[in-house]
C-alpha cells in the first residue's frame, strides 16, 4: 500500500526515493539487487548511496556514512530505500542493526524483500519503534529489479549471457578459428564479468573445443594480486559428453559438471549449491536454450568491427519462423560502460524488453 509518512511532505519523500533510485541504477546486476538509498536530511537536503555489488557495503550503511561525513543528524533525518533493508547476516552485518544503532526515527520502503533469507526488515524496525512507510515508487522500484525478482521466484540464479562475436553475428570463422574476434578491451571486461559472478558456465561443445580455464582475471587487481589468491567463480560445463581428462577443467577440482540438456534443471542445480549469480560465456546450443526458456536475465554482446560471412552463429535455433515472434530486448541503463579503455569493439548491455513481438 503506498502511504504517506506522518512528519514530511509526501513530495519531499518522492523526491529522495527518485533520488534513492536513479542511485540504485549505479549499481551492478548480479546475485544481489539493485539497492539505492537516500537520507533526508533536517533542512530537506538528500544524501544518497548504493549498494556496488555482491559483497559490498549495502545502499543503507553507504548512504549513513556519507551522512555522517557531512555532519548530519540522523536522529532527526529520515530514511529512504528502495529495497526492504536486510536483518539477516550474510558478506554483510543485518542493515537493520545499524539503522537502528543510529537512531534514525523513520524509514520508508518502495518494495518488500521476495527473497526468504533477507526478508522481515520492515518488522523489526517496526517492533523497535521505528516508524516504517512502505509503498513508495513500488512500481518503479520492482521494474529496476524485474529480472532479480523473476530468478528469485524461480529459484534459480540471475543468468548472465556474453557473446563475443564479428558484424554479422559470427562467434568463430568457418574453420573454427576465434582467437581472438573481440578486443584486447572486450576481453579485459570479461574478466570483470567473471569475477563477479559465482560461476562461469559454458556447454560441452566449447569445453571441448577451446580448453577454457574460466577463471577471473580483472585488470585493476592484476598487479596486485596473483590469479591463486582472487576469489574465482566455479567453473561448470552442461552437456552430456564427457570432457577430455587432460583439459584445464577436467583437471580443476571445482569443476561441476552437469551432465543434462535441460538448462532449468542445471540452473535449480547450481542454485541448490549456493550460486545465486552465473555468466554464460557458450557456446550457441547451451546459450539458445536459455534464451528459449526465457532463463536469460542480462545480456552483454562484444561486436567486433569484422564481418566474416560463413561461421558459428552465437546462438542456436531459437525455433521463431516470423518476425511477430522475434524476442525483444531494451539496452539496460545500469552501470554505464567506461570510456576509459579505448575499446574499437561495440558493446551492448540488454536485458529481456517486458513484451515480446512488434
Amino acid at each position: 500500500m503506498d502511504q504517506s509518512p506522518q512528519t514530511i511532505p509526501r513530495a519531499s519523500v518522492v523526491a529522495a526515493m527518485d533520488a534513492a533510485l536513479a542511485a540504485a541504477r549505479l549499481g551492478v546486476r548480479g546475485a544481489n539487487p539493485l539497492v539505492g538509498a537516500a537520507i533526508i536530511a533536517p533542512d530537506g537536503t538528500a544524501i544518497t548511496g548504493h549498494h556496488a555489488g555482491a559483497g559490498t557495503a549495502h545502499a543503507e550503511p553507504t548512504a549513513i556514512r556519507a551522512a555522517r561525513s557531512a555532519g548530519i543528524d540522523l536522529t532527526a533525518s529520515t530514511l529512504c530505500v528502495t529495497l526492504e533493508p536486510c536483518s539477516h547476516h550474510g558478506r554483510t552485518p543485518p542493515c537493520t542493526d545499524l539503522i537502528l544503532e543510529t537512531g534514525i526515527p523513520e524509514v520508508v520502503l518502495a518494495s518488500a524483500d521476495p527473497n526468504p533469507a533477507a526478508a522481515g526488515g520492515a518488522q523489526r524496525l517496526r517492533e523497535a519503534g521505528v516508524r516504517v512507510t512502505t509503498g513508495v515508487r513500488e512500481a518503479q522500484a520492482r521494474a529496476l529489479n524485474a529480472r532479480w525478482l523473476t530468478a528469485v521466484g524461480e529459484r534459480r540464479p540471475f543468468v548472465t549471457v556474453k557473446i563475443a562475436q564479428s558484424l554479422d553475428g559470427r562467434i568463430a570463422a568457418a574453420d573454427g578459428t576465434s582467437q581472438w574476434i573481440t578486443s584486447a578491451a572486450s576481453r579485459a571486461r570479461v574478466h570483470t564479468l567473471r569475477a563477479r559472478a559465482d560461476a562461469v558456465i559454458v556447454g560441452t561443445g566449447t569445453a571441448l573445443a577451446d580448453d577454457p580455464r574460466l577463471t577471473a582475471r580483472p585488470a585493476a587487481e592484476a598487479a596486485e594480486t596473483s590469479e591463486a589468491e582472487l576469489t574465482q567463480p566455479v567453473p561448470v560445463v552442461v552437456g552430456m559428453r564427457g570432457l577430455d581428462p587432460a583439459s584445464h577443467l577436467a583437471q580443476d577440482p571445482r569443476t561441476i559438471h552437469l551432465r543434462t540438456r535441460d538448462p532449468r534443471s542445471a540452473l535449480e542445480d547450481l542454485k541448490t549449491r549456493g550460486l545465486d549469480h552465473v555468466l554464460v560465456e557458450g557456446g550457441a546450443q547451451l546459450a539458445g536454450a536459455l534464451v528459449r526458456a526465457d532463463l536469460v536475465d542480462e545480456l552483454e554482446l562484444h561486436i567486433a568491427p569484422l564481418l566474416l560471412g560463413d561461421g558459428l552463429t552465437g546462438l542456436a535455433d531459437l525455433g521463431i519462423t516470423t518476425l511477430a515472434d522475434g524476442i525483444r530486448w531494451v539496452s539496460d541503463p545500469v552501470e554505464p560502460l567506461s570510456d576509459s579503455a579505448p575499446n574499437p569493439d561495440t558493446v551492448l548491455r540488454l536485458t529481456p524488453a517486458p513484451t515480446k513481438g512488434i
